[in-house]
């Protein structure tokens, strides 16, 4: 039998972080994971990271991964792949498959970051070729470079349904619908923004009805809920879609925690550990760490990883006193920071009615996926000012704040911590980098000119498509609702380094309507 000081289950961002914080404390650590590659749920994700710097905010997933992977890699973490643990048991050890055998290994302590697995939703159709989960066909695209399918329906409004769906774009798909059994989007507003901007409708209060075909998804009808979630009879849609992406939750894998005899707790959603807040279950030595603890962000589940791997360490004596108690106290604000606003786990199922600076939330956003004209004026961002400046379309109190240090003239301010929401200092002088509009995680910042000449204005959009546009090129600005709102040329296209991979576009737009498009399209495809 092998013997380490620490063991991790589970290469994804929690183990790899856990791995990684204990080994930079001196202790010899294994990581054992069962896929072919380590990362986890890291290198599928292309897009940027909420959160502060200490949380990797506006860095994508898929860099963040390569960092968490390159530092265990330096400090000595042994990573063995291909290898699924079998077993856990009391005394922490742990049961390996590898090749044709089993092995066996103990750890001195051992966490478990195990992760989680998709929900599935069960419809007429549903185990069509064509219906997958919505984490499937991330991987389809992200990882192994195949499209899922041409047009898509997507079911779930949370942030994993809408950022999919995104990159479903991206990857040349089209996005039939977003369709919700619950009457208000469940993920970020800057999320379903990004998506009805381009044209996306939203469905919510509906749910699928069944999928058609007979060898493969060739359609799918959706129908009108009530307040028992039964379908309204005469409501259906049908909508031309050969591929349908479930979105619907994940549940914890907690199996091998069951296994060792941990005690449970049933948190609604299933059972979960029962954990201290460094991580520890019932059974000393031994943690839990990530979403195999309670679903939350990819940037909470590194930061219960790293606190676990810090209490471990202390646990077993290699890092003590104040070095320990600074280091715990330190990662433990990182991770109440991300517990902060609307969308907190001590908020999950509610719905406040205003801000944290007494704005009401928009019920246009939450109701149809955008700000309504009207109502974008009321938050501190969306402000008319003469000559160039930013607009932040951000009015939920989500933890993210990298614009507070994008600017270097300091035109955006944040009064408050981490989930405050942006506003102009009109006296900063906008010099037009763009640098916020890279940085913002939501791509919700836009630059706005509307005194361009001529009678005309310049909106500055960020834009993640390929292929891009070209500097001359005529095509249609769209509204926040995704409705072609006019004629518009592409003036300027800028693509840096320090955009990481956000372009910045500009087009020309009647003044009138400056505060109206948020995206463009080329002609043929509208």
């Amino acid at each position: 039998m092998t013997r380490y000081d620490l063991i991790v289950v589970g290469a994804g961002p929690a183990g790899l972080s856990a791995a990684a914080e204990a080994a930079a404390a001196g202790m010899r650590t294994a990581v054992f994971d069962e896929n072919l590659k380590p990362g986890g749920q890291l290198f599928k994700q292309i897009h940027k990271f909420f959160g502060s710097k200490e949380h990797k905010a506006k860095i994508r997933g898929m860099n963040i991964g390569a960092e968490l992977l390159g530092e265990a890699e330096r400090l000595g973490v042994e990573v063995f792949l291909s290898s699924p643990v079998m077993g856990l048991y009391k005394d922490r050890e742990v049961l390996v498959r590898q090749g044709d055998g089993v092995c066996r290994y103990k750890g001195d302590a051992v966490i478990v970051a195990t992760g989680a697995s998709e929900n599935m939703l069960t419809f007429p159709g549903w185990t069509l070729p064509g219906v997958m989960g919505a984490g499937a066909a991330q991987t389809m695209m992200n990882v192994n470079r195949v499209r899922p399918g041409d047009r898509v329906l997507m079911l779930g409004s949370g942030n994993v349904g809408l950022v999919v769906g995104f990159q479903l774009l991206q990857a040349g798909c089209s996005l039939a619908a977003v369709v919700d059994a619950a009457p208000r989007v469940g993920g970020y507003g800057v999320h379903a923004a990004k998506l009805a901007r381009t044209g996306v409708p939203f469905y919510l209060s509906h749910t699928i009805v069944r999928a058609e075909g007979t060898d493969r998804v060739t359609g799918v009808v959706i129908g009108e809920v009530d307040g028992k979630w039964n379908v309204i009879s005469g409501t259906e849609k049908r909508f031309e879609a050969d591929t349908i992406c479930i979105a619907v939750g994940l549940s914890s894998s907690t199996q091998l925690l069951k296994m060792a005899g941990c005690e449970m707790r049933d948190d609604g959603a299933g059972r979960l550990p029962v954990c201290a807040d460094d991580g520890e279950t019932s059974i000393p030595r031994v943690y839990a760490a990530g979403d195999v603890s309670g679903i939350e962000e990819a940037s909470s589940a590194m930061l219960e990883g790293r606190i676990s791997g810090a209490a471990a360490a202390g646990a077993l004596g290699f890092i003590t006193g104040d070095a320990l108690l600074s280091r715990k106290a330190e990662l433990e604000a990182a991770l109440e920071s991300l517990r902060e606003g609307m969308f907190a786990p001590k908020n999950r199922g509610k719905l406040p009615d205003k801000t944290d600076v007494g704005l009401p939330v928009s019920a246009s956003l939450l109701s149809r996926g955008y700000l309504g004209d009207a109502e974008v004026f009321e938050y501190p961002g969306v402000k008319r000012a003469s000559g160039l400046h930013p607009v932040m379309e951000c009015t939920q109190n989500i933890p993210c704040d990298p614009c507070r240090d994008a600017c270097p003239k300091g035109c955006i301010k944040v009064r408050g911590g981490i989930v405050s929401l942006p506003e102009l200092d009109e006296a900063a002088g906008c010099v037009g980098c763009g640098l916020c509009v890279a940085a913002c995680s939501g791509q919700s910042i836009f630059l706005v000119n509307e005194n361009a000449g001529d009678g005309g204005a310049e909106v500055t959009i960020p834009y993640e498509f390929l292929p891009l546009p070209e500097k001359g090129e005529r095509g249609v600005a769209l509204s926040r609702s995704g409705a072609a709102l006019c004629p518009a040329e592409i003036t300027d296209v800028k693509l840096l380094p320090a955009y990481d991979k956000t372009a910045l576009v500009t087009l020309r737009v009647p003044t009138a309507l400056a505060m109206k498009a948020r995206f463009w399209k080329r002609e043929a495809s509208v």
